[in-house]
């Protein structure tokens, strides 16, 4: 019984895995994001950053590997959206620390601005 009921947890476990992978490798391919573009233009920054990676490493209100997006729009003011922006698609370093920031080459400059006027309207 035991064995029967582990066999079919282990199975469940991997459908559910492999569901999460395929749908990374296809989210990846060229192919889908060519269809995907054209539905991000109607996006809000906030909701292009949860397509991203951004949580990863920031939060609205906490340092986590970055800096929170409180801390960036303390820094930063509405003059400096076009470099906030280049920054999202090539990565930075040196600013708020050692760790690097990856590149997000995949981001057009509209969207990445649209992330940075987000990221701005979260100043105290």
């Amino acid at each position: 019984m035991k064995k029967l009921l582990l066999t079919g947890a282990l199975g469940f476990l991997m459908f559910s895995c492999s569901k999460k992978e395929n749908t990374a490798e296809v989210a990846s391919s060229s192919e889908t994001a060519a269809v995907s573009e054209p539905a991000k233009a109607n996006l809000s920054g906030d909701q292009i950053m949860e397509t991203l990676d951004c949580s990863g490493c920031h939060s609205v209100n906490e340092r986590m590997i970055g800096p929170s997006y409180q801390e960036i729009a303390a820094k930063y003011s509405d003059k400096d959206i076009e470099l906030l922006a280049s920054k999202i698609i090539e990565g930075g370093s040196g600013v708020w620390g050692g760790v690097p920031m990856a590149p997000h080459p995949q981001v057009s400059k509209e969207d990445a601005k649209k992330m940075v006027e987000y990221i701005l309207s979260q100043k105290k």
